[in-house]
């Protein structure tokens, strides 16, 4: 069977009919049952592979807190409903799906004392406040994807400027006037119809909410991230949820979704532990710029990029050795960590190397927009 949405991985696991590859990737993603490791990471679709990859490549220095040997435990955004992540006490975690469902879990981990989440994944853009540390070590861009099969063409427009573009100069770029469901004139289209790009009438989606790719792609096209303009849906064609980074969503020729180009890169690269959920999903070039470099990496020159963080709480960014290593600074543990000889494990998962990685000092103190 063909599992079209990860969300749906916890209900037919086990099933007779559920393909082998996805069992196996599914298996190698979280650590082994069983295995728990000293710091727990939860959250964003995006960064979940290579926090994953990351996992399998740092050592724990201090090795009686590990069961294995390594030192972050990193689980996805989906599978089972719920994730072990400790002993008994953190035997039935819920499963946190997305940025903001991660950083809500570690504030709500804090709360209640119980230790079972140590840090959160993000691709969501921090806010001035708050109770936590977001310290960037990898840089993702994002793009627009179709079907393999489009009548749309190969390159979209794009102009930077988000909500304080007016309609009229949104109407100018092909994607800003397709997610804020404008007529070529910079119209307000009326409920039921839908925008085009190059005459060709489009249908764009985005991810479930909390989803720091939704909140990303919203904030860079200037629409509302909660209240969805009218031709903006988070479910396909089929009624299922919208999965980031997961073509499946893509049911019509004409579908739109905004994908992480880091994710798309390693979802093809058979890494240890990536599902590939691509699902004939193509990436479009923006700008006349193509998502990817002559060499197949991630093209740091595209025109929507983003930095993607770990969120620490702010007491043990500054009072912790372990997370200092781990995380702050360029000489860390997750900034120069190798997949082999010669790349990174940062780059190996198709993200594009962070010149501010490791920098926790401009980003102390805060949230989630």
């Amino acid at each position: 069977m063909n599992v079209k949405f990860a969300k749906r991985a916890a209900i037919v696991v086990g099933t007779a009919t559920l393909g082998v590859t996805i069992v196996a990737g599914t298996a190698q993603a979280d650590p082994a049952a069983g295995v728990h490791r000293t710091l727990v990471a939860v959250g964003s679709d995006t960064t979940q592979d290579v926090l994953n990859g990351l996992g399998n490549k740092i050592a724990d220095p201090n090795p009686t807190g590990s069961s294995d040997g390594n030192l972050i435990a990193s689980y996805d955004a989906t599978g089972s409903s719920t994730i072990s992540t400790r002993d008994t006490t953190c035997a039935s975690v819920t499963r946190p799906d997305g940025s903001g469902a991660g950083v809500n879990a570690l504030r709500a981990d804090i709360a209640a004392g119980s230790h079972c989440i140590d840090f959160a994944r993000s691709s969501s853009t921090p806010n001035a406040t708050g109770q936590f540390t977001f310290i960037p070590f990898a840089v993702d861009a994002v793009t627009a994807a179709t079907a393999t099969t489009t009548s749309l063409p190969a390159n979209f427009t794009y102009l930077a400027g988000g909500s304080s573009l007016t309609n009229a100069q949104k109407a100018t770029s092909d994607l800003t006037r397709a997610y804020n469901c404008l007529d070529t004139a910079g119209n307000p289209l009326p409920a039921g119809t839908y925008p085009t790009i190059g005459g060709v009438t489009v249908h764009p989606l985005v991810p479930q909410a909390g989803s720091g790719t939704r909140k990303f792609w919203a904030s860079t096209l200037g629409f509302n991230a909660t209240t969805l303009p009218s031709c903006v849906k988070d479910t396909a064609a089929n009624g299922a949820a919208v999965q980031e980074h997961n073509g499946s969503a893509l049911q019509g020729p004409n579908d739109l979704m905004p994908f992480s180009i880091a994710q798309h890169i390693a979802q093809g690269r058979s890494l240890p532990g990536v599902t590939d959920r691509r699902n004939g999903a193509v990436l479009k070039t923006v700008n006349s710029t193509a998502p990817l470099n002559a060499s197949g990496n991630l093209n740091t020159a595209f025109p929507v990029t983003r930095e993607v963080y770990n969120v620490i709480p702010d007491s043990r960014v500054t009072g912790e050795t372990l997370i200092k290593n781990t995380f702050v600074g360029s000489a860390s543990k997750v900034c120069t960590a190798k997949y082999d000889s010669t790349t990174t494990v940062i780059n190996k998962y198709g993200f594009g190397t962070d010149a501010n990685c490791g920098n926790a000092t401009t980003l102390v103190s805060r949230d989630l927009v």
